[in-house]
C-alpha cells in the first residue's frame, strides 16, 4: 500500500486537474486489465514507468487505489470510486474530441454563422441552399441578431463567421463588403408624401420615425443618413424587427428608413430616397488570426464569391 499523505500535503496540491487528467488514463488500463505489464503493453510504455506514474498517483491522492498480489492488482474499495469518476472523464474528453472532429470534417462539418434578422427571411436561406448544393452534408448552427450582438458572440468564439451591416473596422475583426442594399422612405398609405415615388430624406425633417434600437447597424445607419441630410430624427418608437417597424408605420406612428421587404406590406408606401444616397453595406466578418475549419474556409470561400450578387434580385 502506498503511504498517504498528510493533510497540509494534499491541500497544497495547485491544481488537481491539471495534475490528474494525464494519468487518468494509465490508472484506467491498470484497473481493466488488474495487471501493470498487460497494461504496460496496451499503452506502448515500459512496465516500470506505468508503475510509477500508478504509485505517484496513489501518493498525490493520499490512498491506495491497488491492493497489490504478486504481479496481478486489484481495485480497493477507493480504487473503484476513483475508476468510475474516471472513466466518466475520459468518455467526456472522448466524446469532446469526436465532436470537434466531426465539426471539422470537410464533407459534413459545422459552420456557427450569424446574420440580421432583416437578411433571415430570403438572402440566407437562398445562400445556404446554393452552397449546400456542392456541399449537401454540412451542418450548420444558425444565429439571427444584431449587430453589435454577433459581433461579440463572434469574438466570444460563439461564432465562425457572420452576415452583417454596416461592414465593421476593428482591429480585431477581418471583414469584407460583400454588397449593398438601397434603403426607402416607408411611409402610411395615406402620407402626404405616399403619392410620391422617390423623395428627398429631408423632407421628412419634420416627421416622427420609427425604428430599431440603439445598437442596431440600420439605427446607426438613419442617424448618419439623416445627419448628412441637415437634421437629426425625432424618435417616437423603438423596435427590434424590421417588419414590426413597418406594421408601427401601417398604424400612422410614424415614417421609417428601411431596406425593402421580401414581400409588400400593406398600408405603406416604400419611397426610394434621392439623397443623400441611402444604401446599406453588407458584408461577412470572422475573427482576425483564427485557423478555419475545411467547412468554414468552404463557406467563407463561397460567399467572398457571391460578391455584388449576395442580395436576391
Amino acid at each position: 500500500m502506498s503511504p498517504a499523505r498528510n493533510e497540509k500535503d494534499i491541500s497544497a496540491t495547485p491544481d488537481w486537474g491539471a495534475s490528474l487528467t494525464p494519468r487518468l488514463a494509465q490508472f484506467a488500463a491498470v484497473a481493466r486489465h488488474e495487471h501493470v505489464t498487460r497494461a504496460a503493453n496496451e499503452l506502448g510504455v515500459p512496465q516500470s514507468t506505468l508503475s510509477r506514474a500508478v504509485t505517484r498517483l496513489e501518493e498525490d491522492l493520499g490512498v491506495a487505489l491497488f491492493a497489490r498480489h504478486g504481479r496481478t492488482v486489484s481495485l480497493t474499495p477507493a480504487g473503484r470510486t476513483f475508476l468510475a469518476s474516471a472513466e466518466r472523464a475520459l468518455a467526456a474528453v472522448e466524446q469532446a474530441a469526436e465532436s470537434v472532429r466531426a465539426d471539422a470534417d470537410p464533407g459534413k462539418g459545422k459552420v456557427a454563422f450569424g446574420f440580421l434578422h432583416t437578411l433571415g427571411w430570403e438572402t440566407v436561406p437562398v445562400l445556404l441552399r446554393a452552397f449546400r448544393a456542392d456541399h449537401p452534408r454540412v451542418r450548420f448552427a444558425l444565429v439571427q441578431n444584431y449587430g453589435e450582438a454577433m459581433l461579440e458572440r463572434l469574438r466570444a468564439g460563439e461564432l465562425d463567421l457572420c452576415l452583417t451591416s454596416p461592414v465593421p473596422d476593428a482591429p480585431d475583426l477581418v471583414a469584407r463588403r460583400l454588397d449593398e442594399q438601397r434603403l426607402r422612405l416607408v411611409v402610411p398609405d395615406d402620407h402626404p408624401l405616399a403619392g410620391r415615388r422617390r423623395v428627398r430624406l429631408a423632407e421628412a425633417a419634420d416627421e416622427h420615425f420609427v425604428t430599431l434600437e440603439r445598437g442596431y447597424g440600420m439605427r446607426r445607419i438613419l442617424e448618419s443618413l439623416c445627419a448628412e441630410a441637415g437634421f437629426a430624427p425625432r424618435v417616437a418608437f423603438e423596435g427590434e424587427e424590421a417588419e414590426t417597424i413597418r406594421g408601427l408605420v401601417a398604424a400612422g406612428l410614424g415614417v421609417a428608413l428601411l431596406p425593402p421587404p421580401t414581400v409588400p406590406r400593406p398600408g405603406v408606401r416604400e419611397l426610394t430616397v434621392t439623397a443623400p444616397r441611402a444604401v446599406r453595406e453588407i458584408g461577412v466578418a470572422w475573427l482576425a488570426g483564427r485557423p478555419d475549419t475545411p467547412p468554414v474556409a468552404a463557406f467563407k470561400s463561397f460567399m467572398l464569391s457571391r460578391r455584388g450578387r449576395l442580395l436576391p434580385g
